[in-house]
């Protein structure tokens, strides 16, 4: 058995800076330049798709394009006063109407 290094970073090892990178990256730009992306083709197909069946119809296609569209949803902890316990209160409904009330009177 030979003795030496075993694991860590070694010189010329890995992947070179850029490599996948930039073709992705040139392959992408040329795609827009073009004036057609995969995302173009998924809101088309989305469109065609709402006007011929409704949202049923487009929901597929809605769905793979929404994460290049929109951020997702972070979850949120959610807590009381200091960080204690969210605290509920018990009330009748004619309790509840007055806070009601008063809460779209202010607004």
């Amino acid at each position: 058995m030979t003795e030496g290094k075993r694991g860590g970073a070694r010189s010329g090892a890995g992947r070179k800076p850029g490599s996948k990178n930039r073709k992705t990256r040139e392959i992408a730009d040329k795609a827009a330049k073009d004036g057609i992306t995969p995302l173009e083709v998924m809101i088309e197909a989305m469109r065609d798709a709402y006007k011929e069946g409704g949202a049923v119809a487009a929901f597929g296609f809605a769905k793979d394009a929404a994460p290049y569209m929109h951020a997702k949803i972070a979850a949120m902890e959610l807590t009381g006063k200091g960080g204690g316990p969210i605290e509920s209160v018990n009330m009748s409904k004619d309790e509840f109407q007055k806070i009601a009330a008063r809460i779209a009177a202010e607004v």
